[in-house]
């Protein structure tokens, strides 16, 4: 018997394939024929989906994303446009750079 090569599925299909699961319309078995994956495979996938689904009706940042600091972000681009100005100038004044732009 020849293995099949490894797949990897988005998370939009493993959230399809788990909520038909959870649906209960078809078993396991069937649904496993339908979308061509393993019936462990499916049922690791509803697990999962059970075990977060309180996580979707969390408030506040998503937790992989860490928190944004605005002002910051705003002194960054502050510094990088004076080093930006403070090259064109020198690149200008030697002649490597049109004055022109």
């Amino acid at each position: 018997m020849t293995r099949r090569p490894r797949r990897n599925h988005s998370p939009a299909f493993k959230a399809k394939v788990a909520l038909a699961a959870i649906q209960g319309e078809l078993t396991i078995t069937e649904l496993a024929q339908k979308f061509d994956v393993h019936a462990n495979q499916i049922t690791q996938w509803k697990t999962q989906m059970l075990e977060r689904a309180a996580d979707v009706f969390e408030t506040g940042n998503s937790p992989g994303a860490p928190p944004v600091d605005i002002k910051r972000l705003h002194a960054k681009i502050g510094e990088l446009t004076l080093e930006n100005d403070f090259l064109e100038g020198a690149l200008t004044k030697a002649g490597m750079l049109s004055a022109k732009r």
